[in-house]
């Protein structure tokens, strides 16, 4: 048993080392923005298909190039903030404030994935607490402000 449980170990820490190493210390929001791609992918063919019996292949291949087009917008995104950040130090200017360029596409993108899921659920009869929806909606009022006023 003692053997079994120092490997399960092995791989999880060679798992959070590899995703540390590729995504840094806030991995787990990447990965919790992959796992919603895939819940809201999966939520919405389950509707289409089971709820609304309108289930369309091409459909589902646009929402599938769409998730993969989120996450080419958010490399680049935080391609620029490094990219732009790097630059500012070579040059002798103060560019820090860039880095938010990634975290507040990955933040609106996380908040519309959530909002997609949930609102396959709702669709498909699921009773989901208003305050989620709506804190949701807050949440994205917020990012949409700030990123306006800028």
């Amino acid at each position: 048993m003692e053997k079994i449980i120092n490997r399960v170990n092995i791989i999880y820490g060679g798992i959070v080392t590899a995703l540390t190493a590729l995504f840094g210390q806030y991995w787990f929001l990447f990965i919790g923005f992959l796992i919603c791609n895939i819940i809201d992918y999966a939520t919405g063919i389950i509707k289409a298909k089971y709820f609304n019996c309108n289930e369309n292949s091409k459909t589902g291949a646009k929402g599938a190039l769409k998730k993969v087009l989120y996450w080419v917008v958010i490399y680049l995104a935080f391609y620029v903030s490094k990219s732009f950040s790097e630059m500012g130090k070579l040059i002798g200017i103060d560019l820090s404030f860039v880095v938010i360029f990634g975290w507040f596409t990955l933040a609106v993108y996380l908040v519309n994935e959530i909002r997609s899921i949930l609102e396959n659920l709702v669709e498909m009869g699921v009773k989901v607490p208003s305050f989620l929806i709506k804190g949701l909606e807050v949440t994205e009022k917020a990012i949409d402000k700030i990123t306006k006023n800028d």
